[in-house]
């Protein structure tokens, strides 16, 4: 894709095909395909039944990308995610048997649930892009995704993701529930897939491959994002931390992320450069879980996406040229 133009039509036609099988939900596909651009992880909070896994795998089989879910439980293990040696019994040699990261876009179904060493096991595949398997280090298919969900209503047997876990997804997103239309739309299709006259994931046909994604992140590299814009995403930062309602600010990776969605943002919107709507839009997903809220604030239950654009909305905009 040579320009932003030819890119905006390319995630045109893709945000496209999801709609055939996604009511609503234009601002999750948003956010998917943000983290698409340039390459991040999402986490997903959100209660049951709300379209996380056929969003998932609808994005996968737009793009023609492989596609494993895995359901953790706290049984799972972290040979279950990396993958394990062993000895073929008729040949007498070992073999590798991959575990289910070894694909290009993984759903990570409530992450919550399994134990903080399996949660260890996945993050650091996310950040580093590949696998050790006894010793041996294996790469991982590109483009790769996570798309990791947690249930915030049941608490009872999760375990949390700390800080230091939450600060590798790039952004922080919900599905919501549907409006009166849409789960009328929702339920008048799901009659129809029933007699088999509408369109499921498993019909969709793809608009692109993993080529399409590369070459997308090659155009988002080349996109512009100015001096002034640079640095009302370090006021932004600096800003979280010296909040009288935060304990926990934003650290220089937190500002390098929205960096990062606010430039792919940018060039979902068909443009070649980045605007502070762009880091408007983009501050909550992606600061929200990166900062920790203070006593005074939590009991208040103040949230920290709505704190975060609060705290965007007091830093002066600046004039942006292009």
């Amino acid at each position: 894709m040579e320009n932003a133009q030819q890119a905006a039509q390319f995630l045109s036609s893709l945000k496209g095909n999801l709609s055939k099988v996604m009511v609503g939900k234009e601002q999750a596909v948003d956010m998917l395909l943000t983290a698409l651009i340039c390459g991040g992880h999402v986490l997903i909070e959100d209660l049951p039944g709300l379209g996380k896994t056929t969003l998932a795998s609808a994005l996968a089989k737009s793009l023609s990308c492989t596609f494993k879910r895995i359901q953790f439980t706290p049984d799972v293990l972290p040979s279950d995610i990396t993958g394990f040696t062993a000895y073929n019994l008729s040949t007498g040699e070992k073999e590798v048997r991959y575990g289910a990261v070894m694909a290009q876009m993984v759903l990570a179904d409530e992450i919550n649930r399994t134990s903080p060493k399996t949660q260890s096991s996945l993050l650091e595949v996310m950040q580093e892009r590949q696998v050790t398997i006894d010793g041996t280090t294996y790469p991982l298919p590109e483009p790769f995704m996570v798309l990791a969900t947690q249930n915030p209503s049941e608490l009872t047997g999760t375990y949390p993701l700390p800080e230091a876990q939450l600060d590798r997804f790039l952004l922080k997103i919900s599905m919501g529930y549907p409006t009166r239309e849409e789960e009328y739309s929702i339920l008048s299709r799901h009659r129809q897939a029933a007699a088999g006259e509408g369109v499921t994931v498993r019909d969709l046909e793809p608009v692109g491959d993993a080529g399409d994604v590369l070459s997308l992140r090659q155009t988002f590299q080349q996109m512009k994002c100015s001096d002034a814009i640079l640095n009302y995403i370090v006021q932004i930062a600096q800003r979280t931390r010296g909040h009288e309602q935060v304990s926990l600010g934003v650290s220089p990776r937190g500002s390098i992320a929205l960096m990062e969605a606010s430039t792919a943002y940018a060039l979902l919107r068909g443009r070649e450069y980045v605007i502070p709507d762009d880091v408007k839009a983009m501050a909550g997903p992606v600061l929200g879980h990166r900062i920790r809220l203070n006593l005074q604030a939590s009991m208040k239950k103040r949230a920290a996406q709505e704190l975060i654009e609060e705290i965007t909305a007091s830093v002066p905009v600046p004039g942006v040229s292009r």
